[in-house]
């Protein structure tokens, strides 16, 4: 790389990038330390965690590593490219470390658990209880629709998918069912003292 007029800084990204795919080790250093604030400030904003982002921030590279050779100028921008990786690897670990799904198949458990006794001792504040009672009377098709998207984060066409409903039943079933919690949690309790 001594033959070349100019600094290496000063290369193009796509100049650093093929730099990269071809395992020249000065340019993706210089390829590196050009993007890494910006690939790890996506990873932070996503992850809102510094040791997290700074894993995504180094499986990013590494992907940009294994798959330079497939960068199609035409798509956009190395940074686009490349803040795209970190945008899905980060959103790919936040959901990895989230709890263990439990399978749609098995909601109509977790639904009778949540809303009966042994979980009454551990979730003893008054609104969870209220709560936990108005997902229990809702009708079980818009029950397991609620759980898998507010509990489970699945979008509609997820719960679509795994229900094996058209798009705009799941969506109906979820909304129906916010709309009467919405109606039940708003409504005073009975012995509530309303002036």
């Amino acid at each position: 790389m001594s033959g070349l007029r100019f600094p290496l800084g000063r290369l193009p990204d796509e100049a650093l990038l093929s730099g990269l795919a071809t395992g020249d080790q000065e340019l993706a250093i210089v390829f590196v330390r050009r993007f890494q604030h910006r690939v790890f400030g996506v990873a932070m904003a996503v992850t809102g965690d510094q040791q997290l982002a700074e894993d995504v921030a180094q499986q990013t590279f590494e992907r940009a590593w294994r798959h330079a050779q497939i960068y199609d100028s035409r798509r956009g921008s190395v940074t686009t490219w490349l803040t795209t990786i970190a945008h899905n690897l980060a959103i790919d670990a936040v959901r990895a470390r989230r709890t263990e799904p439990v399978a749609p198949e098995d909601l109509d458990a977790l639904l009778g658990t949540v809303t009966e006794t042994p979980e009454r001792w551990v979730l003893a504040d008054e609104a969870s209880a209220r709560l936990r009672a108005a997902v229990g009377r809702l009708p079980r098709e818009q029950a397991r629709a609620l759980m898998m998207a507010g509990v489970y984060g699945m979008t509609a066409q997820q719960v679509a998918d795994a229900e094996q409903i058209p798009l705009g039943t799941a969506k109906t079933r979820i909304r129906a069912a916010m709309g009467k919690l919405r109606t039940t949690l708003a409504a005073p309790e009975r012995g509530d003292h309303v002036q």
